[in-house]
């Protein structure tokens, strides 16, 4: 079925991108720098220091046993947000592979820190023994969030979530949870609160809009969630609403987290 997909490339179009991504213009060997090598196959031999290497030494793909075409379909399913049962049919793996590789792809996503500003909405959630501060700046595609390993949100954790990710003399909008009463003494912020049981959501819109699309996200995908994997999901979900642009095809994604060879 791989092979009736025209988002997948022949296995030499593949491995040019991935030559590309990984060595730039010129092929160099990834432990002397020498533009001496030699190719056998699939794989190299610097004619220098006269050490093998293959197309991923030195990368996170150094062990890949997979066909480089079901390689990249399985990428082009997870950055498609495909969900793992679709993707099991799709590339005729089983879903414990499914499950393996849609991590490590995960795992890769670059590192994200962000300070949010402005108007600022926050807010939490929780799941089986899991707490979950998040906040969205309005106006962008900001996303700072927490995990709290246990099933409630005190003050004092509020609180350094706003030391940490919130700029001083931001426009903070919450709900009437007691754990921001007063948080503005806490940290300089101008607080504003929406009382639900009053009918008020216009201060918290699009955060709790962000905690539905955020269990759609694993639901679909996924179809269910552990606590051992919900960080790396949120983790996902968030920078997949922040940065679109590493998501847009397995070349681009592989850009952002393959490490290239120091240029010769």
């Amino acid at each position: 079925m791989i092979a009736l997909l025209n988002q997948i490339p022949s296995e030499t179009k593949i491995k040019k991108l991935l030559r590309k991504i990984v060595f730039g213009r010129n092929m160099c060997c990834p432990f002397c720098n020498s533009r001496k090598v030699g190719c056998s196959e699939s794989r190299y031999r610097c004619q220098r220091c006269r050490r093998p290497f293959s197309l991923f030494s030195g990368t996170w793909l150094s062990n890949l046993k997979l066909s480089l075409r079901t390689f990249w379909a399985l990428l082009w399913c997870w950055v498609n947000q495909v969900p793992v049962k679709q993707t099991v049919k799709l590339c005729h793996v089983s879903e414990v592979s499914v499950y393996h590789w849609f991590r490590q792809f995960r795992l890769h996503l670059p590192d994200f820190e962000t300070i949010l500003a402005g108007k600022v909405q926050m807010d939490e959630a929780y799941f089986r023994n899991i707490s979950l501060l998040m906040a969205k700046e309005i106006g962008s595609k900001k996303l700072a969030h927490q995990i709290v390993y246990k099933n409630s949100v005190n003050k004092s954790e509020a609180s350094q979530f706003l030391f940490q990710y919130i700029q001083p003399k931001s426009k903070l909008q919450t709900d009437g949870s007691s754990i921001y009463k007063k948080i503005n003494q806490w940290w300089q912020v101008k607080h504003k609160v929406d009382i639900h049981r009053k009918f008020q959501f216009g201060l918290t819109s699009e955060i709790e809009g962000i905690f539905g699309n955020l269990r759609t996200f694993i639901r679909r995908m996924y179809h269910h969630t552990t606590p051992e994997h919900l960080p790396e999901y949120v983790s996902e979900f968030c920078l997949r609403f922040s940065s679109p642009e590493i998501f847009t095809s397995p070349n681009d994604y592989l850009a952002k987290t393959l490490k290239p060879v120091p240029t010769c």
